[in-house]
């Protein structure tokens, strides 16, 4: 999952970054509101988590610019007010939650997942694809009795992967879903990180493989599939 968090604190944003990529999701940071708005529009995020009091454009005129494009991506709004008419304004600007500052970090994480579930896209804790199972809660990928915990990039690649066996999914999706569109990481780490993981899926002895498709990208196919 790919949130884009926009706070001016960078010590904030810093930490929350660390925090949630800690959760293995992917994270996109950015301080002030008229980024925030030009990444929102511009890339293709699972949620937004937004400081209200931001250099540029403040968090709600960045919220309702989003909702008057047609951006209905899930908001957490930030902020330093805890007053109930500044969260009736907030929600009402179209955020989908709130929470005021200073806020623990297992609330925040807690509520991002809300965010999430809610998507009308949401799928289920648990991936399958010929009886390989990942586990999105603990980040385990098993196959019968044998299993392994994935690292950050592993689970995130392996995830879209699962959620569409047999797409294809191209070296520059990966690099804009998981690293970001701005990112200075050569593209040849998609590269490694498709190696480890089937290395890791062999290693489980599962019935499942990711195909290289020349000049394309890469699919979750059952081992000998053949394609058209």
């Amino acid at each position: 999952m790919r949130i884009l968090i926009a706070d001016d604190d960078r010590d904030i944003a810093r930490a929350l970054t660390a925090l949630l990529e800690h959760n293995h999701y992917s994270v996109e940071s950015v301080s002030n509101g008229t980024d925030a708005l030009a990444y929102a529009l511009g890339g293709n995020y699972d949620s937004i988590i937004l400081d209200i009091m931001m250099p540029g454009m403040d968090g709600l005129d960045v919220l309702r610019s989003l909702r008057t494009n047609g951006c209905k991506t899930p908001v957490l709004l930030l902020t330093a007010k805890g007053d109930i008419e500044d969260r009736v304004i907030g929600l009402d600007a179209g955020a989908d939650d709130y929470l005021p500052k200073p806020f623990a970090a297992s609330e925040l994480l807690a509520r991002v997942r809300a965010m999430l579930r809610r998507k009308e896209n949401y799928q289920t804790e648990i991936l399958e694809y010929e009886g390989m199972i990942l586990d999105q809660s603990t980040f385990e990928l098993s196959f019968r009795n044998n299993s392994m915990r994935l690292v950050n990039r592993e689970f995130q690649m392996l995830r879209l992967l699962m959620q569409s066996p047999g797409a294809v999914i191209s070296t520059e999706q990966f690099m804009e879903r998981i690293w970001g569109w701005d990112t200075d990481v050569e593209i040849s780490i998609v590269w490694v990180y498709i190696s480890n993981l089937r290395k890791k899926i062999e290693k489980l002895e599962a019935p499942a493989g990711i195909k290289a498709i020349r000049g394309v990208g890469y699919c979750l196919e059952k081992k000998g599939a053949a394609r058209p």
